[in-house]
């Protein structure tokens, strides 16, 4: 058996100058009297500050209707008049207000993301701060970004989903005012989902002194873990920015961090390394300590601590840098699974886009948090980045909750599947892109595995990918390496695969057997990278047929010729119980790539060795192409664009959650045109039984075959008027009951919202659903009124939605029809402003309703 023991693996990493003096052993005490309980406002750098505010921009080249602006030249000197300039905050997507255009692509959302953007800021750095380093980090710019200061060219990184650093020292004005410069360009950028445009992440202002650590200068390892005591490493890299040479001290004391980064007891003080750094040099040193009875971090208890190291010189402490990091162990095995801290872990991951649905790629910490709650209710465990780094955000927000992270790179490497996609960067940027990812995300103790693509055109490459993925090894041995194969077969058969540390393969598991037993991969941990891709939209249901005006039944048996439903991917765990689990496509739906109401033709690489399917697929693509359908979001997510459940959820928290009683019935009990037809009722449950009735009248009791059966069906029953009550059994008894009924007409309008107290700044938000309910309180399905929005105080709208794949309506209209009985308006506060502001809704002929939100 190959047992991937990651904890005994450690970076082989040099102390340049003099070594370290030794480590101190301190046991873990309870918080004592004094000690610092205040938030850690800020990761890294001690004085790091947001740079988001105040910015001007402006668009040229391809407009959003269709117009072209032409470029001026010299944008990025200082003499340039902007006052005319759109006034705005980061993050900042330019296409997410539309328009919605028919005559752009479905695969990109039908949004006008391509065109060349400029951002500038006047900004001032006080005298006070000459003789430091001045920095400004991106945590991403979409796309092909350039950098000037002063009119002085910085720099570039053209990979929107990277984070980046530049450096303003050379050019700053000190006392002064300043102009920095930000030039994107998406017109040379191809995508096959909506990637977004603009500076869509956040970026932040750095002070340091000239001798000061690095950028993501720290790398915390344990590779050495018991219940006793567990064995702390961190390489620290610090930077002499200054004209001469410099004796450093460097020490750090590690805190323990709870979930709301607040600082609580010392469990170690690391004694100091003594190092000489040569003027413009970087030396890196080692300290280690023991933390004794360690508390681990998991999926249900994320226990973190956070390393404070200073850096001193001439007995001044010169840098003070915070790092948050867990204590755990992985193991990967070809026969035991994936485990963690020593218990085997089904991985129950989903695959997800950037962007947040409604507000676009534009990040914001409050849709993040609210996606990632609702996953953790249905049961999932694990978060695949696809196909890009994420927000840095999404990690620490994974590390606090207790997700597991499958961190990606690229979507391609050498050979592209768009013409203007990484093909055009791979040869100059492919290791800087690489690195740039694993030095930011290496500490974050929820990253499990490092993948290096997803269904690229090279993944037979056998040099390419041991190439790859040697490049992240020598940046961090402690995780395995994936890759997202929908060619598994031809992969190992190459021998590419022999370079990973972990199988991941999309889709195709018929010969999993065959690998299993090959002497290359019979020890190869094996994962479902990308599973199932079942298609549906909420609250949709058209009996035998799957799909129908634009929409697709939410029987959640629907899928692409390369897909399958949920209980065709759980009976293929089942039959391959040494799999580490699955990632499934996808935990919401996003915008772009409307499969089966799409025409992207990277979809035909799914079947590059099946000419048949391939034929088959190709004259759908053409049929799509002449109707131009008007979807503009995916259906594969489990949740809808809007962050409503649709009912897969239910079926993958029956399965993922078989601890927590609950049953589920579909579809809904409102089918005037259809009395005496046959519906047919599909039941979920993390029951094994369970008995179905109509108006009180027994249909049966059904029970389901292990590893078989995931739903219950009775695909015979009859419809009339009234109410379908379902109870589940468990062992024999009683588990959990629903009950659906036929509703009255619509009457009314409710509201719902997910927090009601905000903060006073505009990343804040609230979001409130709205239902369309009758008389009795119950959500009217196949309801559609539509509803206004309006905001009365310090607050404002930021967009709504529902759900609804073929809507082109912008996602900043205040008014929107209702989808099958749900819609969603995203409030903030009016930025500077505090107080009480209040959200009303109403539609003709219904009831209005009204929810208060306190701005704090």
């Amino acid at each position: 058996m190959k047992n991937f023991l990651l904890t005994g693996m450690l970076a082989l990493l040099v102390c340049i100058g003099q070594p370290e003096i030794g480590f101190a052993q301190i046991k873990t005490a309870k918080p004592r009297a004094g000690i610092n309980t205040k938030a850690i406002v800020t990761m890294g750098a001690s004085d790091r500050r947001s740079f988001d505010n105040d910015w001007l921009f402006s668009r040229f080249g391809l407009q959003p209707q269709g117009t072209t602006i032409p470029e001026p030249q010299g944008l990025e000197q200082v003499a340039v008049n902007d006052a005319s300039w759109q006034k705005l905050d980061l993050p900042h997507d330019w296409a997410i207000q539309g328009p919605f255009r028919m005559d752009l692509a479905g695969e990109t959302g039908k949004l006008p993301w391509k065109g060349i953007g400029w951002y500038r800021k006047h900004f001032n750095i006080p005298e006070a701060d000459r003789g430091k380093r001045i920095f400004v980090d991106f945590d991403g710019a979409m796309a092909y970004a350039r950098v000037w200061l002063n009119g002085h060219y910085l720099g570039t990184w053209p990979y929107g989903y990277s984070s980046f650093r530049m450096d303003l020292t050379p050019y700053l004005k000190f006392g002064g005012e300043n102009v920095l410069a930000v030039n994107l360009n998406t017109e040379k950028w191809d995508s096959r989902w909506y990637p977004g445009a603009g500076i869509y992440r956040h970026v932040w202002l750095v002070k340091t002194n000239q001798v000061h650590i690095g950028h993501w200068g720290t790398y915390i390892t344990t590779p050495e873990i018991s219940k006793n005591a567990a064995k702390v490493k961190l390489a620290i890299s610090v930077d002499n920015q200054g004209l001469i040479p410099v004796n450093a001290l460097v020490s750090t004391d590690v805190y323990e961090l709870n979930a709301s980064n607040q600082r609580g007891a010392k469990v170690i003080s690391a004694k100091r390394s003594v190092i000489r750094i040569g003027a413009g040099d970087s030396v890196t040193t080692n300290l280690q300590a023991f933390i004794f009875h360690p508390k681990l971090w998991d999926i249900v208890s994320p226990n973190r601590y956070v390393a404070e190291t200073s850096v001193i010189v001439n007995g001044k402490v010169v840098d003070i840098y915070n790092t948050p990091f867990g204590v755990r162990t992985l193991q990967f095995t070809a026969d035991k699974g994936f485990l963690l801290n020593g218990k085997r872990v089904a991985v129950q991951g989903t695959c997800n886009h950037h962007d947040l649905g409604a507000l676009g790629a534009a990040f914001n910490i409050s849709g993040l948090r609210r996606q990632l709650k609702i996953l953790k209710e249905m049961g999932c465990n694990a978060l695949r980045t696809s196909h890009n780094p994420p927000a840095p955000e999404l990690l620490e927000l994974a590390d606090q909750m207790g997700f597991l992270v499958w961190d990606e790179a690229f979507d391609c490497w050498k050979h592209g599947k768009k013409k203007l996609d990484y093909n055009q960067l791979y040869d100059e940027w492919n290791e800087k892109d690489l690195k740039a990812m694993v030095h930011r995300d290496r500490n974050h103790p929820s990253v499990f595995i490092w993948s290096i693509g997803n269904e690229v055109m090279d993944q037979r490459d056998v040099e390419m990918t041991k190439y790859l993925a040697g490049v992240v090894h020598e940046e961090d041995p402690t995780r395995p390496i994936s890759n997202g194969y929908n060619d598994p077969d031809g992969g190992r058969e190459s021998g590419a695969v022999v370079a990973l540390d972990v199988m991941g393969v999309n889709y195709f598991f018929s010969q999993q057997p065959k690998w299993d037993a090959d002497p290359r991969y019979k020890n190869k941990p094996t994962i479902g990278s990308e599973t199932a891709s079942c298609v549906s939209s909420r609250g949709e249901y058209f009996g035998e047929k799957e799909y129908q005006n634009w929409q697709i039944s939410s029987y959640d048996t629907a899928k692409p010729g390369w897909g399958c439903s949920p209980d065709e991917q759980f009976r293929t765990n089942a039959k391959f119980p040494n799999l580490l689990g699955e990632f499934v496509w996808t935990g919401f739906d996003y915008l772009g790539e409307p499969t089966p109401y799409g025409s992207d033709e990277t979809n035909l690489l799914n079947f590059r060795n099946d000419p048949s399917k391939k034929a088959e697929l190709e004259q759908k693509l053409e049929e799509m192409r002449i109707h131009n359908p008007p979807s503009r979001s995916s259906y594969f997510g489990i949740v809808d664009l809007a962050g409503f459940s649709k009912d897969r959820f239910y079926l993958y928290q029956s399965h993922w959650r078989p601890e927590l009683p609950m049953v589920h019935i579909l579809p809904h009990w409102n089918w005037a045109e259809k009395i005496g037809e046959n519906i047919p009722v599909h039941v979920y449950t993390s029951g094994d039984e369970a008995e179905l009735f109509v108006n009180d009248k027994s249909m049966g009791r059904k029970k389901k075959k292990p590893d078989v059966d995931y739903r219950l069906i009775w695909d015979s029953i009859k419809y009339e008027p009234g109410t379908v009550k379902v109870v589940a059994y468990k062992n024999g008894k009683e588990w959990a009951t629903d009950i659906i009924k036929t509703t009255g007409q619509a009457a009314k309008l409710s509201l719902s919202v997910d927090r009601t107290v905000i903060g006073p700044d505009d990343y804040d938000l609230a979001f409130i659903t709205v239902k369309v309910e009758d008389k009795e309180g119950l959500i009217v399905p196949r309801s559609h009124p539509l509803v206004k929005f309006i905001v009365e105080g310090p607050g404002e709208i930021v967009a709504t939605d529902n759900g609804d794949a073929t809507s082109l309506i912008s996602f900043k209209s205040h008014e929107r029809p209702a989808f099958n009985g749900l819609a969603l308006v995203i409030v903030r506060t009016k930025k500077g402003m505090k107080g009480k502001f209040r959200v009303k809704v109403n539609s003709d002929g219904l009831e209005a309703a009204a929810v208060t939100i306190v701005a704090k």
